[in-house]
């Protein structure tokens, strides 16, 4: 009688292909397994280190894992380059010390540095910055304002489903980086928190920012020098300073801003919608070829504003004016409420007045009527309905 021999040879080749899928899977390393806990109390910086250098020697991509639970964690320097791709996943949420001088000078609280190749992804991180807040409004004596999370020197990033609640600072640094996207992100700390801004970038390029809430006390998003390269859409924004560019002109030789589009987003009662600012004062910078496209204001003070004459303290820029040359800006299909009578204010540089600027379909309200409009300096041309009248 003939055998079925066929049987055990099938059940052999899947035996020998679920061991070498095994093989190929992803290495995860737990911080509770190098001694973080999920108590709120337990300090678990160290743990959390060891599982960063676990991951980053790895010779195929690998996982670090942060469970649920509540995990202290002080000053966290996550430095590259790694072998292969790192994945941060975090169901759990992050805590700083309730005292800020724990966190050191250093500036950053989370740092990711010189790291190619990194994708974050969920969990909260909270900064408690209720306490260094405090300290600086009273002007006491106060350690340096930390980030909550920062990306330096990298390149290839992903930041995706992330909450930042509270921040120090500046809730999400990108700094000499490339190709860096940020999705769905949140963002909240109290419309008087100071220089809380949500996202900063400078002196990065090929930098994308879709979806998300961003309510803090600055600029929900901020692009200064160097910034290239930008698209921000689907951001929900406010209370907070609105999105801007600038400050500008910080240095007289300093990188500029270009190639920025911001679209499809909304602001509510928000101190200004889309800025560009600049300090009033020499300067080789620029800002060109930006798009500010389908937006809603809701009860916004300053809809669409630039502004060359910054120098809010009064010092270090009396009686000059911007080296910063803006070109090339276009504001369309701009609609929604104004909580000021001015809706476009656009007050550019004697020297270098502002050119290229295009108002396309702007319809912004005041108290259910026409809001007003500023321009002094400026070159650009208008199409379809503008409300208010133009002035360019």
């Amino acid at each position: 009688m003939t055998k079925n021999i066929m049987f055990p040879c099938v059940a052999i080749y899947l035996l020998l292909m679920m061991i070498i899928d095994s093989s190929k899977a992803t290495p995860s390393y737990n911080v509770q397994r190098y001694g973080a806990r999920g108590d709120g109390q337990t300090d678990s910086t160290k743990a959390f280190h060891t599982a960063w250098s676990m991951a980053c020697r790895s010779r195929t991509s690998a996982m670090v894992y942060v469970p649920r639970g509540t995990y202290l964690v002080k000053n966290l320097v996550f430095l590259g380059p790694c072998r292969s791709r790192i994945t941060f996943k975090i169901d759990g949420t992050l805590v700083a010390p309730t005292n800020y001088w724990d966190l050191g000078s250093s500036g950053y609280w989370i740092l990711f540095a010189k790291v190619n190749r990194i994708s974050v992804y969920g969990g909260t991180v909270d900064a408690r910055g209720a306490g260094y807040w405090a300290c600086r409004r009273k002007g006491g004596h106060c350690p340096p304002a930390t980030r909550s999370i920062s990306f330096s020197w990298c390149n290839d990033v992903l930041l995706s489903g992330f909450t930042s609640v509270n921040s120090h600072n500046i809730h999400v640094s990108v700094h000499h980086s490339t190709n860096v996207r940020i999705r769905d992100i949140k963002i909240r700390a109290p419309s008087g928190s100071p220089n809380t801004d949500g996202i900063h970038v400078q002196s990065s390029t090929g930098i994308t920012i879709s979806g998300g809430a961003i309510l803090t006390g600055d600029d929900c998003i901020s692009l200064s020098q160097g910034s290239r390269n930008v698209w921000i859409e689907r951001v929900n924004c406010g209370p907070g300073h609105g999105i801007s560019i600038g400050s500008l002109g910080d240095y007289v030789n300093e990188e500029g801003v270009q190639n920025v589009t911001v679209t499809s987003s909304v602001f509510t009662k928000t101190q200004n919608g889309v800025r560009i600012k600049s300090w009033a004062r020499a300067s080789n910078g620029y800002a060109r070829n930006i798009v500010f496209r389908n937006l809603v204001m809701n009860n916004v003070q300053n809809p669409l504003i630039i502004d060359q004459n910054y120098c809010p303290s009064g010092k270090g820029c009396p009686h000059q004016s911007s080296g910063v040359k803006i070109s090339g800006v276009t504001y369309s299909n701009i609609k929604g409420t104004t909580a000021t009578a001015v809706g476009v204010k656009l007050d550019c540089s004697p020297r270098n007045p502002c050119t290229g600027i295009v108002l396309q379909d702007i319809k912004l309200t005041y108290m259910r009527r026409s809001s007003s409009s500023y321009c002094r300096h400026v070159h650009g041309r208008s199409s379809g309905v503008v409300i208010p009248r133009n002035c360019l």
